[in-house]
């Protein structure tokens, strides 16, 4: 029960499992209630950002200390590491890049298990492997915690303008509390099943999103090639069958598009280090589930070749800019 009231509209006591509580707006029990942040990243800090937009009292820390420039200057207070966090707030969401990240943050030495309270609720929205998922949940109900995964599609354009899309596992009558915090920094926020499975949603529409931007890249180089304008080809193209979010939304070809990353030298965005380490998620459990994904294994080599070849901290839609240079153009 204590933990279905966990949203706004109810005040709920901490001390024990079984509480009291009273009925208040929504509004004003956010503005009492401190959130942890932990990882300002280029994700982190816009999602940031937007529940401090909510009116939600922000307690954050990040590995680099700079990182925690902006968001300190809009009000969040800053905290040396994850157990401070734990200390001060008992919703806390988590950005991070990898599992391991995930692993110290939660469990290492100045992690917030140290001195999480019970009935915590942690949400993660890193990308990493269900696996590692279901053991933070884990460790996390043995301090009386509640852990959900809670991965994002959208990239940095829609984390700033609150627009990402949420994959969420864990316990569903922990659902409504963790929809409250997701809903001020996503336009979607879906129910996958357990833990573990919104990791599982991730992994599967990155490995799509990987194949599509190397099938775009593909396709605009070799019309550039036969001497179509790429701005004609990329209209063509998206009132056709061949449109998608990689050439409608996102397209890889520098000049096509306004306010993306091949606008801009393929800075920001997605970093082609990161689809490179999803991709090699996808490859695990496609591995252990014994599920053939050809083209997903393509990508994958194609990505960490990429990143052999200096494109690791650019977007991952510079493989068309990779694909021009294999070419010799």
């Amino acid at each position: 029960m204590a933990a279905v009231l966990r949203g706004s509209r109810y005040l709920v006591g901490r001390c024990c499992r079984h509480v009291d509580f009273v009925l208040v707006s929504s509004r004003s029990m956010a503005s009492k209630t401190p959130v942890g942040f932990i990882g300002l990243g280029n994700m982190g800090n816009p999602m940031a950002k937007n529940l401090l937009k909510h009116g939600y009292p922000l307690i954050a820390t990040d590995v680099f200390p700079e990182s925690c420039k902006e968001v300190q200057e809009l009000g969040a207070q800053i905290v040396d590491n994850p157990a401070e966090v734990a200390d001060k707030a008992d919703r806390i969401i988590t950005m991070l890049p990898s599992s391991p990240n995930v692993i110290d943050v939660y469990t290492g030495p100045n992690g917030i298990l140290k001195k999480v309270k019970k009935g915590s609720l942690l949400i993660d929205s890193s990308t990493i492997d269900p696996s590692v998922s279901k053991e933070m949940a884990a460790a996390a109900d043995k301090m009386g915690a509640v852990f959900m995964d809670a991965p994002v599609s959208g990239g940095v354009g829609a984390a700033s303008s609150g627009k990402l899309t949420f994959m969420v596992g864990g316990a569903e009558e922990e659902f409504t509390a963790a929809k409250e915090l997701l809903s001020c920094m996503g336009a979607n926020v879906v129910y996958c099943g357990q833990v573990g499975t919104g990791q599982a949603a991730k992994i599967c529409n990155n490995m799509l999103l990987a194949i599509g931007m190397i099938g775009t890249s593909e396709t605009m180089n070799l019309g550039i090639r036969l001497g179509l304008d790429p701005k004609l080809l990329a209209k063509i193209l998206n009132m056709s069958s061949g449109r998608c979010w990689s050439s409608d939304t996102y397209n890889p070809v520098p000049g096509v598009m306004e306010g993306v990353p091949s606008g801009n030298n393929y800075q920001g965005g997605f970093g082609t280090q990161l689809m490179a380490k999803d991709l090699g998620l996808a490859q695990n459990t496609a591995t252990n589930t014994k599920t053939p994904v050809p083209l997903g294994s393509l990508a994958h080599q194609m990505y960490r070749m990429m990143c052999a070849r200096g494109y690791a901290n650019k977007d991952f839609s510079s493989v068309f800019q990779f694909l021009r240079e294999e070419e010799g153009q």
